[in-house]
């Protein structure tokens, strides 16, 4: 049996908005993550009233990471993926001089995971901006929301060079297309051409983002993060490959641009077809060519697609609707469960792009119970998760370079899409619910044991 890497890192992926709670401590602003309290397909609050939503409080990591980073130690963690919340180093987004208690609290995070030996692998936006930069500039769709990022980007480069050596820029960044509030701070009824228009600004970000990392700190690697939106041909018909190609090509742009540093062809082509015209300057061309480092994506589910999808039921799964794969099985949300398609986006993004490829998010979203005596037997989970690295090992066997797995979330945490906590993928349940009952005591589930002996095997327990 081979077994993974030695450099391979493990561990689990975490973001500020769906674990941290404490959403007006600490000198925070207001984000849109907290004025989208019951998810990104919720309901518009901006906070007028003191009600409380779950993602207040969340599951309290602000206060308690430092019992929950033990537990990642306890599993064998070797790093782990959390982002900053940028309103709470800019609260308004566009001041000269950053919050002090936001940045202190970032440096409590990073020296109890140095502590246990956990590298950071940090995302510098994930689902979430200042809202002032909404309500004052129009989000994204303003040019001068890439200096605001720059300057954020530079400080907590400055002040966490020694500590972060892994970066990401943007959270799949490709799921702009289908919650633009959330993903570049434009409202979900814009138009084509001004939500391609916001997204290109965030691109041009990236890449002079990644120039900057660069430059202030020698060595770190930096990275792009992409919504793995795999799709199928739902039939061998030649119209339906060509619409899974398609289909496949509205996320793989963001990585083409990221990692090539140019628009492709095909996206030109697209932008003419839909009567789009951006406005790109020949300094945003120059800042493009700044590719990443590696390309890092989630991946819980793959789709099929079809030259006549009017003609099906899509179900909605991780942002994307997708024409359900008549051969696989779906969880509980009905995010269907295809490990193989773990090891075909693996191989489709290494033949693409020949850069280290890093699994970010993967994950089972199920109902846990939790019994009498403390106890949660997840075999459910154990089971997506040894048929998913089992593909990754695979892989790795056809040569992909794979840097590293982290799970979603090794911690139940609220879900992005809702605002939930009834949908839980940790490795450690966390007593609270939807209603905002509980004691927000830590349990560790059946797979926690599991998952642990993955790690100190280096893989050779998966059957």
């Amino acid at each position: 049996m081979k077994l993974f890497p030695e450099s391979f890192l493990w561990g689990g992926a975490i973001a500020a908005n769906q674990v941290e709670g404490a959403w007006r401590e600490g000198g925070k602003g207001l984000s849109t993550s907290d004025v989208l309290p019951e998810g990104i397909f919720g309901g518009l609050d901006e906070r007028g009233s003191e009600k409380e939503y779950l993602k207040d409080v969340a599951i309290d990591f602000y206060h308690r990471y430092p019992q929950d980073i033990a537990l990642f130690a306890e599993m064998g963690f070797t790093c782990l993926r959390l982002s900053i919340a940028w309103s709470r180093i800019f609260p308004r987004g566009d001041e000269e001089t950053p919050n002090e208690a936001g940045l202190a609290y970032y440096d409590a995070i990073f020296a109890e995971l140095e502590k246990y030996n956990i590298q950071p692998v940090v995302t510098l936006s994930h689902y979430e901006m200042p809202w002032a930069l909404v309500k004052e500039y129009g989000g994204w769709g303003d040019r001068q929301v890439i200096t605001f990022f720059l300057r954020y980007a530079r400080t907590v480069f400055q002040r966490y060079r020694h500590q972060v050596r892994l970066w990401l820029t943007f959270n799949e960044i490709n799921m702009s297309l289908h919650a633009p509030l959330t993903g570049v701070g434009i409202p979900m009824e814009s138009s084509l051409g001004e939500i391609y228009q916001a997204i290109h600004h965030q691109l041009v970000a990236s890449s002079l983002t990644v120039k900057t990392c660069h430059e202030m700190i020698p060595g770190a690697k930096i990275g792009n993060m992409l919504l793995g939106g795999l799709q199928y041909p739902l039939s061998s018909k030649p119209a339906d490959v060509m619409a899974a190609m398609q289909g496949n090509r509205h996320w793989l742009f963001f990585g083409d641009v990221q990692v090539r540093g140019e628009y492709p062809g095909y996206m030109q082509r697209y932008f003419r077809d839909n009567n789009i015209e951006l406005h790109i300057t020949d300094e945003d061309r120059e800042a493009l060519r700044h590719g990443v480092d590696f390309v890092s994506f989630s991946y819980y589910m793959s789709g099929c697609a079809s030259a006549e999808p009017e003609k099906y039921l899509q179900e909605r799964g991780n942002i994307l609707n997708m024409i359900p794969n008549p051969h696989l099985s779906a969880s509980e949300w009905g995010w269907q469960i295809d490990p193989q398609g773990l090891r075909v986006l693996l191989n489709l993004l290494w033949d693409r792009y020949q850069k280290p490829l890093f699994i970010v998010e993967n994950g089972l979203g199920a109902r846990d119970q939790l019994t009498a005596d403390g106890q949660v037997n997840d075999d459910y989970r154990i089971s997506y998760l040894n048929d998913h690295l089992q593909q990754v090992r695979e892989a790795l066997e056809d040569g992909v370079d794979i840097m590293g797995y982290t799970s979603w979330g090794p911690i139940d945490l609220v879900s992005a899409s809702k605002g939930e906590l009834s949908k839980r993928y940790g490795f450690i349940y966390v007593d609270r619910h939807d209603d905002g009952t509980g004691t927000l005591q830590r349990y560790r589930k059946k797979s926690f044991g599991w998952y642990q002996s993955v790690i100190a095997s280096r893989g050779a327990v998966l059957k």
